[in-house]
């Protein structure tokens, strides 16, 4: 399995899908719904578009793990890479939110099914910040480097640099944090929409960081290893051009795949120049996901990616001594308890 793409993926099928109101304010990238539109057929089409992100992914070879989602108070669930992220070790994270009406996105669910799927040693959980008004918004405040161990961070409202130091702290990556803005002087509201990491390439708008000093220090970090650089502007970040991942998949023959996902948008917005770099590591695969783009995130921002050794499937751990000689109550079939005679 290759360090920086992952080979499964986690997917949100949000069937009440509508830009969220709650995260307009400082998501430059949102859109509103259009005028006269009934929520059930924007909904349905996102689902459509969630759909065909899910079999393109599948037909790349890389594994797809969806959850459905009904309830209509979570129209963001469809990023769930703002919550959560996975690290090879067997080491999950939990992340704090900036827009209350997103917190319940966290899915017990979905936690429960990595732990009994993939090998998993330990859940460090940051979401007891909020209270605070704390916030690490996941791998869309972060985007990371699992080769070289860097954090590049664009510092925002959904990015607060104590969180991200101890976040490296934990995990092992360096921090780099930076400002990053549009022409108009506006922060970037999360660090993957303008940049992404691959193996052999990264696609970034270094133009959007405004030190030249530190434009030059992180160009410098992200080449250090031999990986190129294709630089993005600012109308193709609007076009979610940095809004792309790299992952892993099988060819029909079993060899292995690299592939980057981005949106049909996004892909349109890429100079020949800048195609022909990315394809020297990895195929494009996109997806036309207008409908979600409304919201402010693009293919990118759907994909939670899965950093975990996989368990052998069908293989039942048997307890260890010590755990029997403990465990004196009977259990059924599903682990639950058996009540005692009275």
């Amino acid at each position: 399995m290759s360090a920086q793409a992952p080979s499964a993926v986690i997917l949100v099928r949000a069937a009440k899908f509508l830009p969220n109101p709650a995260t307009a304010a400082d998501n430059a990238f949102q859109s509103e719904a259009p005028a006269g539109e009934p929520d059930e057929v924007i909904s349905a089409r996102a689902v459509a578009e969630m759909d065909a992100v899910a079999d393109a992914l599948r037909g790349a070879g890389v594994r797809v793990h969806v959850f459905e989602d009904d309830d209509h108070t979570r129209p963001d669930s469809v990023f769930p890479n703002n919550w959560l992220s996975t690290h090879a070790g067997g080491v999950v994270g939990v992340y704090p939110m900036y827009a209350s009406n997103r917190r319940h996105e966290r899915r017990s669910d979905v936690l429960e099914m990595l732990k009994s799927s993939y090998r998993v040693q330990t859940i460090i959980d940051y979401s007891g910040l909020e209270p605070d008004g704390i916030f690490l918004e996941g791998t869309g405040a972060m985007v990371l480097d699992h080769v070289s161990r860097v954090a590049y961070t664009a510092v925002s409202h959904r990015a607060d640099t104590h969180v991200l130091e101890r976040f490296c702290t934990d995990f092992g990556y360096e921090p780099m944090a930076f400002d990053a803005v549009d022409s108009a002087g506006v922060p970037v509201y999360h660090t993957n929409v303008i940049a992404c990491i691959g193996t052999d390439v990264a696609l970034i708008a270094l133009e959007m960081i405004p030190d030249v000093a530190r434009r030059e220090q992180v160009r410098e970090r992200l080449t250090v290893n031999g990986r190129r650089v294709v630089e993005l502007t600012e109308e193709q970040v609007r076009e979610f051009a940095g809004n792309a991942v790299e992952l892993c998949g099988r060819t029909p023959e079993g060899r292995r795949r690299y592939v980057m996902a981005m949106s049909a948008r996004a892909r349109r917005s890429l100079r020949p120049e800048q195609v022909a770099a990315i394809e020297e590591s990895c195929e494009i695969v996109a997806v036309d996901i207008p409908t979600i783009e409304l919201a402010g995130g693009s293919v990118r921002c759907m994909i939670a990616g899965v950093h975990l050794d996989r368990r052998p499937p069908g293989v039942e751990t048997e307890p260890t001594a010590a755990v029997e000689a403990i465990d004196e109550d009977p259990h059924t079939a599903d682990g639950r308890d058996v009540a005692g005679d009275a």
